[in-house]
């Protein structure tokens, strides 16, 4: 899978990393609107690589208008290293990859007035650099379709998931961001309509009919808490997932809470006995998933038990 769109698909991409699946998550850091996402896809598929014509200094600091400021360094060299071995890992995920969930955050873009060229991120540059507006659905649809009929034809097999965040985004006024939803909501419509290999799952419908309550929201009120994020993959993992693999993920979650486990007597017989079913555990479950990686799990028992 590769995961690609704002932080609500860093909540996602954390649970299925965690759930031991093959996942890509946001090569290019963060990113929230649709034209961003269509062209960081775009540049995978065509295999075009991030240079230093791509980069420019603000603050001390080298950045890429493509690119979360977690990528940006003090000098360009470093940027692009960290872009390049993400870029990457991408463009080998994508070529194996069955399923590719998009998350749009925003309908409303920056757009540099010196080449009207979207930008991912502003990196906090003036505001003077910019001209601010709001895409409608049919540049939301327009940014997404013919990248996405790209990749239908290099991966035929391939399934769409398109989401959206149910963050808020509240910088220019309620109305507005009820406004940019509103046309995402309705560009993912049109794009399930167009392309049959598309689908949509309801993350932003769950939080805001479902949970209607702000105490499913965290203290800044507009991000989600952790138990609206478990409700809405709660909710994903019935939709997609078979029951096998469901009880897998309860198994895999149990044993991530036993390796986060910190003994308050660590030098008792229970809590030999403890690491002991621990680590037949983690044996059991490398016996009957092969292709999955436990060594950090066994690693972590043995290393308890000889210490």
């Amino acid at each position: 899978m590769v995961l690609l769109g704002s932080c609500f698909t860093e909540h996602f991409g954390e649970r299925l990393l965690h759930g031991k699946f093959d996942v890509e998550v946001n090569p290019n850091g963060i990113v929230y609107n649709p034209v961003s996402i269509g062209l960081s896809l775009l540049r995978l598929l065509q295999h075009q690589p991030y240079t230093a014509s791509d980069l420019f200094a603000l603050n001390g600091l080298w950045h890429s208008w493509a690119h979360h400021g977690h990528f940006s360094e003090s000098s360009p060299e470093d940027v692009l290293r960290k872009i390049d071995a993400a870029f990457g890992n991408a463009q080998t995920a994508l070529a194996r990859c069955t399923c590719l969930m998009l998350t749009l955050g925003t309908a409303q873009v920056h757009r540099l007035l010196d080449s009207g060229a979207v930008v991912a991120n502003n990196h906090k540059a003036p505001a003077a650099w910019f001209a601010q507006e709001m895409l409608n659905v049919g540049q939301c649809v327009e940014a997404l379709a013919p990248v996405l009929s790209v990749l239908h034809v290099q991966r035929p097999e391939i399934q769409v998931l398109l989401t959206v965040s149910p963050v808020r985004h509240t910088r220019q006024g309620m109305v507005e961001n009820q406004r940019s939803k509103a046309a995402l909501v309705l560009a993912c419509a049109e794009l399930e309509r167009q392309l049959p290999f598309v689908s949509y799952f309801p993350a932003y419908e769950l939080l805001l009919d479902d949970l209607r309550d702000y105490r499913f929201y965290a203290a800044d009120m507009i991000h989600p808490s952790a138990v609206a994020v478990d409700y809405i993959w709660a909710y994903f993992s019935r939709a997609f997932f078979s029951d096998d693999t469901r009880a897998l993920l309860h198994r895999l979650t149990r044993l991530r809470l036993a390796v986060q486990h910190r003994p308050f007597r660590p030098d008792t017989a229970a809590h030999r006995t403890f690491l002991e079913t621990q680590l037949a555990e983690v044996i059991a479950m490398q016996e009957l998933m092969p292709q999955l990686d436990f060594s950090a799990e066994r690693l972590h028992f043995e290393q308890q038990m000889n210490a």
